[in-house]
């Protein structure tokens, strides 16, 4: 196979790759998704490039497991999974011709790439954005939707992890970015949030979180490196989350609403533009805090104010 794809075999096309750790629920969300938007009367087509996918809960138009598969690989080259991961992710660089042919056969649709699980991919393997560099060459308008479970809220040093896990993402894919906390229906399933979940999905002041952190005698003695870390997110201020349940209608329309706006869908022609679509543009920032209350107000318990809480409000 040829490994010099034309620059522009398709016409112009939206979509989201679907990104995240193992486990954050891409696949769900991809399923979800698809469900959603053929409800909204929008032609939808998964494609599956996590070569370690197996039994696929949705329709796949497109399926990488026809060129490569993790087991493969692994058996073949006796490599572990990441190892296997990574070469899979390079063939496929190697023959993109192949995903192009692909492609071209489905026009006029909605794209949903379901991506690996592995971080290493998305932080500073660069094979990953060179497939999404080539679909951008392809007059894909893609957005990254970066899957976070949750549940890492509820454990301060987990979630300053997730922020530079997020951060480094955006920085080194570059594509429009929306941060997804998924499961919100299970967030506190490992523990208590320490803050209202506002916090978590705006990234406050991070050092109300460092602060909290040092309670645990474990981790103050990282202390400075925390506090370093924390400097880091909020300089460069472009970390933020949408909270996610795949089941809930509202929640999907919100990220939904996100998504179409970083990519630029909902100023298109491809379905008729209303009042409502116009409106969330301009006023997303109040249409998500607001949300956010709701979503608080639903999924997590309410409880009497803590010492943080209260040291906050001062």
């Amino acid at each position: 196979m040829s490994s010099q794809p034309s620059e522009s075999p398709i016409g112009l096309h939206f979509g989201q790759v679907v990104i995240g750790p193992p486990g954050s629920g891409k696949t769900t969300y991809c399923r979800g998704m698809q469900e959603f938007l053929s409800r909204l009367g929008r032609k939808v087509v998964v494609v599956n490039l996590d070569p370690a996918n197996e039994g696929l809960p949705y329709p796949c138009a497109v399926d990488i497991s026809e060129l490569v598969t993790l087991c493969d690989v692994m058996d073949s080259l006796k490599l572990g999974p990441n190892g296997g991961l990574i070469y899979c992710m390079e063939y496929l660089e190697a023959n993109l011709d192949w995903l192009e042919d692909k492609l071209k056969h489905h026009r006029n649709c909605y794209f949903l790439f379901d991506c690996p699980g592995q971080v290493e991919l998305y932080t500073h393997h660069n094979s990953v954005k060179n497939i999404f560099t080539q679909l951008s060459k392809w007059n894909f308008r893609l957005t990254a939707v970066h899957l976070v479970d949750s549940h890492y809220c509820a454990d301060p040093a987990k979630f300053i992890s997730i922020l530079c896990t997020s951060l480094a993402t955006m920085l080194h894919v570059e594509l429009p970015h929306v941060n997804v906390l998924s499961k919100i229906d299970l967030i506190e399933q490992y523990g208590k949030l320490a803050f209202n979940l506002d916090f978590y999905t705006e990234v406050l002041d991070l050092s109300y979180l460092v602060e909290h952190l040092a309670l645990d005698p474990f981790f103050k003695k990282f202390h400075h490196l925390n506090e370093k870390l924390a400097e880091v997110i909020q300089d460069y201020s472009l970390v933020y989350f949408v909270p996610l349940n795949v089941q809930d209608k509202e929640s999907m329309t919100q990220v939904l609403q996100t998504v179409d706006k970083a990519n630029g869908y909902c100023f298109g022609d491809l379905e008729e533009r209303n009042l409502q679509v116009m409106m969330s543009a301009a006023v997303g920032a109040d249409f998500q805090f607001s949300s956010t209350l709701g979503v608080q107000e639903r999924y997590l318990e309410p409880t009497e104010k803590t010492v943080d809480e209260e040291v906050m409000d001062l």
